[in-house]
């Protein structure tokens, strides 16, 4: 196909410009997370960056239990094992003979057998019958009141058994006089392993103290917390609320999920105003069956709240993931964009 003169100017301008403005480096070397980096003049409102892993589809870990020691079947009573013949019935191999009293009672004793055990297993059957009706008004009793830990826990129903699911969200809007917060969140999410219980955990009990270090910065604040009855509905909760919060930012400069860590050069715009704001957002799914605190709209509640969010155990931590913005150092968030990509938060 021929081009004409101005054709041929316009693609070799299209060609220099795109060839200039992106520059692409994928390492994809070993084990090594993935990393990219883009060179990108945008004239964007914010950066942001994102952190976390886990899933809703397998059940959270817990400790396993201490395999019991299985006892041979058969053993050598000259080898000191468990002597399953001891009195020499089955010598010859083949089934077991077991010699069972007869008569009408033990031994010949016609009256023993006749009144002395027909009196002691109806004493039996009373204590237990009377034993059984006090553990089910016991059972009934907790499930009235709403208490499922102890032993009614393990009789109804634990938390880490059913697929009843809590998803919490927090975020919290910070004064840019705690920008120190932004280099902490970055560290935090570049070394940790994502990709494991344990690193999932430790990255969110990280961004909790980070924003419990600095409560004199906290203006504005949202949160919620919903319990859904299945593990498909939790997700889908969970993904709406991820997307909602990563569509405020222009551009993610990091991403650190599930292991996978991409990185992006921003140039943030020369004309931005002064940075005023860094909003922070916690999204955590749990295995609690009810909500973890509801509507927060003073210091001291957000404070209570983040710290039952820290002390949320292990083995409930289900997924979780960390969005703040800015995340460049460089980068701003003024407060008309505070007000109009973050219209529900409520100052504090």
């Amino acid at each position: 196909m021929k081009y004409s003169a101005i054709q041929r100017v316009c693609l070799t301008v299209v060609g220099c410009s795109l060839a200039a403005a992106i520059d692409l480096a994928i390492d994809l070397s070993g084990s090594s997370p993935v990393r990219v980096s883009v060179n990108m003049d945008a004239q964007a409102r914010s950066s942001g960056g994102r952190s976390g892993g886990g899933s809703f589809r397998s059940s959270p870990s817990r400790p396993s239990s201490p395999s019991r020691p299985s006892s041979p079947s058969n053993s050598n009573p000259s080898s000191g094992g468990y002597q399953s013949d001891p009195y020499g019935y089955n010598r010859g191999g083949g089934t077991v003979v077991v010699p069972v009293p007869v008569g009408p009672g033990y031994g010949g004793n016609t009256a023993y057998g006749s009144s002395t055990d027909g009196v002691f297993i109806l004493g039996l059957l009373l204590v237990g019958g009377v034993g059984f009706a006090l553990l089910l008004a016991y059972l009934a009793a907790r499930a009235k009141s709403g208490d499922r830990s102890g032993f009614g826990a393990a009789s109804v129903g634990g938390e880490l058994d059913n697929n009843t699911v809590t998803v919490s969200k927090i975020q919290v809007a910070l004064l840019a006089q705690a920008r120190a917060i932004q280099t902490d969140l970055t560290r935090f999410s570049l070394e940790v392993d994502t990709d494991t219980p344990a690193g999932l955990y430790q990255l969110m009990q990280e961004s909790i103290l980070a924003l419990l270090r600095s409560p004199e910065n906290w203006s504005h604040v949202l949160a919620s917390s919903e319990t859904v009855k299945s593990r498909e509905a939790a997700e889908a909760l969970f993904n709406q609320i991820s997307v909602a919060e990563r569509s405020k930012f222009s551009v993610e400069t990091l991403s650190n999920v599930g292991g996978k860590v991409y990185q992006r050069d921003f140039k943030p715009d020369p004309e931005e105003d002064p940075a005023s704001y860094i909003v922070v957002t916690l999204v955590v799914g749990s295995a609690h069956d009810r909500p973890l605190f509801d509507k927060i709209q003073t210091e001291t509640v957000l404070k209570e709240s983040l710290q039952k969010l820290a002390a949320i155990p292990a083995d409930y931590l289900m997924v979780f993931e960390l969005l703040w913005s800015p995340q460049d150092a460089q980068d701003s968030l003024t407060y008309e964009e505070l007000l109009t990509e973050y219209t529900d938060m409520a100052q504090i």
